[in-house]
């Protein structure tokens, strides 16, 4: 089978029909069939076809047992993917279940290789032989936007097999089975095949389909067909821009030939050939003088024609575009476009000042204070670093009074006095102020400037005020000897009016003294001791002493000024010990440091001397190490217990004090071990000692029952004032001193007790005393005798002490002071006894 017609004859076509005949006769037996095929087949490639129904009539289930190849249900066999027969035969089997369970059938498919290798002959054997064609395609186009008429015949083929068999041609594929459905069809007798309708190649490029060539009974002596039918390019679509609004941005000022953008075109129609190839052109400007910018024809890039772009001129350009194909032909088709391009701002114009001077006046003393306020024009983009100025005051200060600034929102020059101004130091001040701004400046190709700065002239006239007195300078440095005694005047702060020139009219007054060390004069202000300074004082920081004084005049303006009073450092401080309770652990040191300190200077400190008490010497011994601590150890192995040591420390310059030094001597490795309580826990457990309440209760009722005792015994004691007389038949024995010799006056003294009294006083306590003494004669009878009693300070309010203790008289008794000599030995007799 050919397209149109074919020659038989070949030796090939011989080999072919008779293996169709053994394929036929194999399929009514279902047995084996070989089929010739090409050593190469492709994907979904037709291999053959087979009539299933003679071997089994119904058939529900076909199954392959070689995943290779698949088989439709009218028995063609096509391959699932490119395949390459490694030998000359490949086979595999077709397998047939049918619904009714009448079993399963199997036909056996032999593919073989091309065709039987004839031997060669020689020369003189060559016998001449027609040989076939084979069944092959021949090239076909159809053209795009065809008009007709339709149908349009395409293309004939013919089956060589047409000489032997009734055959009859079909055809598949895209446009017949497929989308689109219908485009082609096939005379099944003649072959002939014929286009339905116009066809877009844009939509559909070609068309491969298969052509067959079948028997009436399905059998198919040629192998499918492949055609294909490749579709014409008509120039039919017209170029088109990629995106409808196309933006680009260049610099100004840029340099010649500066690349813009690229602009991108397309043509639907057929690439890499005429219809495609596409020419770019410029069509307008907008605005159009000067032009600026080029486009290459063929590539669609944009390019500056001169480097005189300017964005305070014009910042955007609209290029109208046209892109025509056909190689640029005027009868190609062709499309515009609008290519907008934006320029970007470069910092070209330098900012300057609206007025070349300023004048402004101030007055003196103000700072804080915003005094003028300078306006400039910049033609840059707004809000740009192109554009925000940086101002710059180049000259006239120096002492940093002014400062300038720039207002956000209105790029202005903000000018501030941040120190005050004096107008008897200086009376007017002249600025130089420049601006800037913010980006750098780049210089335009065709610019004329000269200088990137603008500078303008500011005079500043300071306006006199009654000022207040001044504290210059704000701090003071006295120095003053440490422990200065009260009472010792210091030079202290003196201020100054401005205006005067002078102190005078002025008062102090002190506004911060930590320590309260000093008074201050009110008219001088000098300083007066009112305590003994001390260098060592918490309130003295790195030898320096602060005292802020306030100066004021009569209308009250004032100024605060700081005076430093810088204390010379004196030994009046000796070493001291900060644990003056130490421990000493046997097991691990017989030994204790001491570590004085001394809070005078280093030049009054260290070395220090140590010395024991002699009392301390017999059992301790101390050795200074470095000068700045020793070493305390004892003489012999020392009892635990606490021992008091102490010891004199003394400076470099014999500064001393003597320390009671407290040491524990403890049974321990390490100082936290020892269970020997410490001072301070002594002093805590003495301290912890209270009184409960049931004890409280014990000691008030105590006190009352020992107040009633000794009211009860006070009561019992008292002593009852009784005239006291003798017997009236006793004559009375006082020796009465008289120089006169007569008869004395008969008076009885009204003190003295009477004689019935006296007899009833004595009779009941001699009888109580015999009593007694028959008792106990051997302790009784020694208490009979008259005691005396040492006088403690104070009279007694109980009665008499002993059984026979003196009894006191009222009267008094100074005249046994003065008794004669004959009584007086009376009276040593009567004391032997």
């Amino acid at each position: 089978m050919a397209v149109a017609s074919a020659a038989p004859g070949s030796i090939f076509w011989k080999q072919l029909l008779f293996s169709l005949l053994v394929l036929i006769l194999f399929c009514d037996a279902c047995q084996k069939i070989s089929l010739q095929v090409p050593s190469h087949l492709r994907a979904e490639a037709l291999v053959g076809k087979v009539n299933l129904k003679e071997c089994l009539q119904s058939t529900s289930l076909i199954q392959s047992s070689d995943p290779d190849f698949r088989i439709l249900e009218d028995g063609s066999i096509y391959t699932t993917h490119d395949l390459v027969l490694s030998s000359e035969k490949k086979s595999f089997s077709i397998l047939l279940s049918d619904s009714q369970g009448q079993g399963q059938k199997e036909i056996e498919i032999i593919l073989e290789a091309g065709g039987k290798k004839v031997p060669k002959r020689h020369m003189k054997d060559a016998v001449l032989r027609r040989s076939k064609r084979r069944w092959a395609p021949i090239p076909c186009s159809l053209m795009e936007n065809s008009l007709g008429p339709f149908p349009q015949h395409v293309q004939q083929v013919q089956s060589d097999a047409a000489q032997n068999y009734t055959i009859f041609y079909s055809i598949s594929g895209p446009g017949v089975d497929k989308e689109p459905f219908n485009l082609f069809f096939i005379e099944k007798d003649t072959g002939d095949i014929f286009c339905t309708r116009s066809i877009d190649r844009e939509q559909y490029q070609e068309f491969p389909i298969y052509a067959y060539a079948t028997t009436a009974d399905g059998y198919a002596p040629e192998y499918p067909l492949p055609l294909v039918f490749k579709v014409e390019d008509d120039n039919d679509n017209a170029p088109y821009f990629e995106n409808k609004v196309t933006v680009f941005t260049v610099p100004e000022n840029c340099r010649t030939g500066t690349s813009v953008g690229k602009v991108t075109a397309i043509d639907l129609d057929e690439p890499d050939t005429l219809h495609t190839r596409l020419k770019y052109k410029i069509l307008q400007q907008i605005p159009n003088n000067p032009r600026h910018f080029t486009v290459h024809p063929d590539t669609g890039v944009i390019t500056t024609t001169t480097p005189l772009l300017d964005r305070e001129k014009c910042d955007t350009y609209k290029l109208i575009m046209e892109v025509r194909d056909m190689g640029g032909q005027p009868f190609g088709l062709f499309n515009t476009g609008t290519i907008t391009i934006s320029l970007e701002d470069e910092n070209d114009n330098a900012p300057y000042f609206t007025e070349t001077s300023y004048t402004v006046e101030v007055e003196e003393n103000r700072i804080d204070v915003d005094i003028l306020r300078m306006a400039v024009h910049d033609h840059d983009l707004p809000n740009t670093p192109h554009s925000r100025a940086v101002y710059q005051i180049l000259k006239g200060n120096e002492n940093g009074t002014f400062q300038i600034s720039t207002d956000p929102n209105t790029n202005e020059a903000v000018l501030c006095v941040v120190k005050p101004l004096n107008y008897e130091v200086n009376r007017q001040v002249v600025l130089q102020i420049g601006v800037l701004n913010e980006a750098q400046f780049a210089k335009a190709v065709n610019s004329k400037t000269t200088t990137t700065m603008c500078t303008t002239i500011v005079t500043v006239k300071v306006k006199d005020h009654d000022e207040g007195p001044e504290c210059q300078p704000p701090v003071k440095v006295i120095q003053s000897e440490d422990c200065l005694p009260a009472g010792t005047e210091l030079l202290g702060y003196k201020a100054v009016d401005p205006d005067r020139g002078t102190g005078e009219g002025l008062r102090y007054k002190k506004i911060q003294d930590e320590d309260n060390w000093f008074e201050i004069n009110e008219y001088t202000g000098d300083l007066k001791t009112v305590k003994v300074l001390d260098r060592e004082s918490t309130f003295v920081k790195n030898n320096q002493y602060n005292v802020s004084v306030i100066a004021f005049d009569a209308d009250g303006r004032s100024c605060t000024g700081t005076l430093v009073v810088l204390l010379e450092d004196k030994n009046d401080h000796p070493p001291q010990i900060k644990e003056e309770e130490l421990t000493m652990c046997r097991h691990d040191k017989d030994y204790v440091v001491l570590e004085p300190t001394d809070q005078d200077g280093p030049d009054n400190g260290p070395p220090f001397q140590f010395i024991l008490d002699n009392s301390a010497s017999k059992l301790w011994t101390v050795e200074t190490r470095d000068g700045k601590t020793a070493i305390l150890r004892g003489r012999q192995d020392l009892d635990y217990n606490y021992y008091t040591v102490p010891i004199q420390i003394k400076d470099r310059h014999g500064a001393s004090a003597t320390h009671m030094l407290s040491v524990r001597v403890c049974d321990c490795t390490i100082p936290s071990e020892c269970r020997m309580p410490n001072k301070l826990s002594r002093e805590a457990s003495l301290a912890n000692v209270f009184l409960g309440k049931w004890a409280i209760l014990a000691m008030v009722l105590g006190s009352v029952l020992l107040l009633c005792i000794l009211f009860t015994c006070f009561c019992v004691t008292v002593k009852k004032t009784v005239k006291k007389c003798f017997p009236e038949d006793v004559t009375q024995q006082n020796l009465i001193v008289s120089n006169t010799e007569g008869p004395g006056e008969e008076v009885m003294d009204t003190g003295r007790y009477t004689y019935s009294d006296w007899h009833n006083f004595t009779q009941p306590r001699l009888g109580e005393k015999v009593y007694l003494c028959g008792q106990d004669e051997e302790h009784k009878l020694c208490e009979d005798y008259v005691r005396s009693y040492n006088y403690e300070g104070k009279g007694s309010v109980a009665g008499s002490v002993g059984c026979c203790s003196d009894r006191q008289e009222e009267e008094g008794l100074d005249f046994l002071d003065h008794l004669e000599p004959k009584f007086r030995t009376l009276a040593k007799t009567c004391v032997k006894k």
